[in-house]
């Protein structure tokens, strides 16, 4: 309950400036994406191969989206052929603390290659040990990029699990780009979250990059084997690769299903931007329409900050899922 009441704190910090972009929509890629994968219609991995044209600055970590896709790849080479992503080999991340040095990198590419809509950069361990204000210059400065390239759209990412569990320094820096990005509109690929998560949705908060869990899970399960899965295991890249796809075909205008219970801003899935809309609503007098139909969580007489409480412990913390028992 604390790892919630201060997830709430956050999110409170940024209502303010969250509420005027509630129109814009967060799509988050979680480990509840993964298993809609299978549901992507076919026109939308022929849509995404045809539209868009990445740049991913990456080392090893992000080289696990890579490996994932490259499996699904092998697994339908016609069906999940790769885009065109172009991957600099400078060694380049992130990086830590407060260092934008990816930002020139990111401009001069962008700048000579005018066809480039779509950029991505990954961490390494630069989340482990960052601080509050580091993240900051992480959101600003990507923010800063999306006004000077508004035809290009900007990924965000969480960093990998490192073993540090709820009460380390990892867990509350992702949760602040993840409140950043659900307030404000933007395009997270949840890495950390895709790795807590074994398929039958058993959480591993105290879990590393190793994906421990994994081990356990292929050695019931038949998994897909791969050359290398850089720190980790072949299971958590072909996760990955899902979960990316997803989030390309949402962003290129894939809505799967209608909302349900949780599903508070009505876009198809149950995440953390559900809990800053409900928030919104019961604070700011809006936004509208009414998530009525879709917010009362808890089962109570109607949408008040126990929804708001509830939603956020069935996400974080695998509590009872939303309207269980109504």
């Amino acid at each position: 309950m604390t790892k919630i009441r201060l997830l709430l704190v956050v999110l409170a910090l940024l209502l303010p400036a969250a509420t005027p972009s509630l129109s814009a929509v967060a799509i988050i890629a979680d480990h509840t994406t993964v298993a809609k994968f299978n549901q992507i219609p076919i026109s939308y991995f022929n849509q995404i191969r045809a539209d868009y044209h990445f740049f991913y600055g990456h080392t090893s970590h992000g080289s696990q989206i890579m490996t994932g896709l490259g499996m699904l790849a092998a697994e339908n080479a016609t069906q999940y052929a790769l885009p065109s992503v172009y991957e600099p080999q400078d060694g380049m991340d992130l990086r830590y603390n407060g260092d934008t040095s990816w930002v020139p990198e990111t401009r001069a590419y962008l700048d000579a290659h005018p066809e480039c809509n779509f950029v991505m950069w990954s961490w390494c361990g630069g989340v482990s040990d960052n601080t509050e204000e580091g993240i900051n210059t992480y959101l600003d400065a990507m923010n800063q990029l999306e006004l000077a390239y508004p035809n290009v759209k900007f990924l965000h990412m969480t960093g990998h699990l490192d073993g540090s569990g709820v009460d380390g320094n990892l867990y509350l820096r992702n949760n602040q780009i993840r409140a950043w990005c659900a307030a404000h509109g933007k395009i997270l690929f949840d890495f950390a979250d895709i790795e807590s998560y074994s398929p039958d949705n058993t959480y591993y908060p105290d879990g590393s990059d190793a994906c421990e869990w994994c081990y356990t899970w292929c050695a019931g399960n038949s998994c897909p084997a791969c050359g290398d899965c850089a720190h980790s295991h072949c299971f958590n890249c072909y996760q990955k690769g899902k979960a990316w796809w997803w989030m390309l075909a949402r962003v290129a205008g894939w809505n799967p299903e209608p909302a349900t219970c949780g599903d508070a801003n009505s876009d198809g899935g149950v995440n953390i931007s559900d809990a800053v809309y409900l928030i919104a609503y019961i604070f700011s007098g809006g936004p509208a329409p009414s998530p009525l139909g879709y917010g009362n969580v808890n089962c109570d007489s109607g949408i008040n900050i126990s929804d708001a409480v509830y939603l956020i412990g069935y996400i974080f913390s695998g509590g009872s899922a939303p309207c269980a028992g109504c």
